[in-house]
């Protein structure tokens, strides 16, 4: 049966290529003092700015005006080794996850009646993969990249000593860039290219709760609300040989818009604080992501000849689990620790090159150091563990790519400063 090129063609371009520290493509590392805490009490310990991030109900419990900053790096070992039952030449893929940087700025005003307002930038959604130009996967997918950026308004109210709401206007913008080898199906040509680049703006909102039923505990529960997004622009088609570019035209792909839809899932997330004594508090989260709706993206083609392609990933929700700790040994020094679980967002069977997600362990310790009442710093590092995830993919003129990423993991070396006024 003769495949049919420009649809396998661009079915490769739906799926995401992008590696997780999540279940699926969330990030809970967002250059602040979270990340020595692998998200262990995200959503009620309200200790900072960057509580926006994570619970925006946390902003009525911030005295005066305060600003908080923050870096990150990111640093993988995601190397795929091929086995034997790789149809196509090439070899392994090399480590795919290099250094990547991040950013986050977290600003809260209190007006006073309990009142509150503030303003979030950051980045919590996507990763990049960039594979070796040559390796065997090279059909499925070389480069990738999918970047999403929060900006963020917010408002809290603070009814008592117990009681405190908030409400955030999530302006989003996500950036999308896919690149593939494309076999020409001649031999004697070599492999031409396909790159898809777009971006999008949408929006959102993310709601909070905290209620502390007495000093010294918070019970926190933060929901952000799905987020539509839809890249649409023309394929770059280069170096194509004539069978290629005569199947193209025939289906009319090479002067289409592609639209590629998808969604950022709704999140749901409770935690608790309780500190046990001047020194000692307690923290943990358990956290909900609709990933299942993540997996519903289409190809939709504007041409003289209207076709689609899908990709159902068969993506499912993930669940995250985290306990943590904090000590503080002296009155300007605390140390945090947290250890998190995340399931993965696909089983097995449905792990693909494009798609290299797994369930993973999260393991983490910060250092925050107050250098008077106004300015406090924070260095945190985190060490997420994947471990092995064998994949199969297979197109249906038979180019297959079978192995495993082996020993997978990520690390994440963060730094951060408050200043209060």
């Amino acid at each position: 049966m003769k495949p049919n090129f420009p649809l396998t063609l661009l079915a490769c371009l739906v799926a995401l290529p992008l590696p997780a520290l999540a279940g699926g493509l969330m990030l809970y590392e967002v250059g602040s003092d979270g990340v020595g805490l692998a998200n262990a009490g995200a959503a009620a310990r309200a200790q900072g700015p960057a509580t926006l991030a994570s619970n925006v109900a946390g902003m009525a419990l911030l005295s005066g005006t305060q600003v908080s900053g923050g870096a990150q790096l990111l640093h993988g070992n995601m190397r795929f080794e091929v086995d034997g039952n790789t149809t196509v030449g090439g070899g392994d893929s090399g480590n795919a996850v290099e250094w990547i940087p991040g950013a986050s700025l977290f600003v809260t005003h209190e007006l006073g009646n309990g009142w509150s307002v503030g303003f979030a930038n950051y980045g919590d959604f996507g990763l990049s993969v960039d594979y070796e130009d040559d390796w065997s996967g090279r059909y499925f997918l070389q480069d990738g990249a999918l970047m999403g950026m929060t900006f963020m308004p917010s408002v809290a109210y603070k009814f008592n000593d117990q009681w405190a709401v908030g409400l955030g206007l999530i302006g989003y913008y996500a950036m999308l860039s896919n690149e593939l080898a494309v076999n020409n199906l001649n031999p004697l040509l070599s492999d031409g290219r396909a790159k898809f680049e777009a971006d999008d703006w949408s929006y959102g909102a993310s709601l909070g709760l905290i209620y502390s039923p007495n000093p010294g505990t918070r019970l926190g529960l933060s929901y952000t609300s799905e987020i539509d997004l839809e890249f649409e622009d023309n394929m770059k088609l280069e170096g194509l040989g004539p069978l290629a570019t005569n199947a193209l035209q025939n289906r009319g792909v090479l002067d289409a818009a592609t639209t590629l839809k998808m969604q950022v899932p709704q999140t749901l997330t409770f935690s608790l604080y309780h500190q046990l004594d001047p020194q000692w508090a307690l923290l943990a989260s358990a956290n909900w992501q609709d990933w299942s709706r993540f997996g519903e993206v289409g190809i939709d083609l504007d041409s003289n000849q209207p076709k689609s392609a899908s990709l159902n990933a068969n993506f499912k929700d993930t669940w995250h689990l985290s306990l943590g700790s904090q000590y503080r040994f002296d009155p300007r020094w605390m140390w945090s620790a947290g250890v998190g679980y995340d399931s993965s967002s696909v089983a097995d069977k449905d792990r693909s090159i494009t798609v290299p997600m797994g369930e993973n362990w999260r393991f983490a310790t910060g250092l925050t150091h107050a250098l008077d009442e106004q300015t406090e710093l924070n260095l945190s590092y985190e060490f997420a563990w994947m471990g092995d995830m064998p994949v199969t993919q297979e197109k249906p003129n038979g180019d297959r790519v079978s192995g495993s990423f082996d020993g997978a993991w990520i690390q994440v070396l963060s730094a951060s400063a408050t200043w209060r006024f």
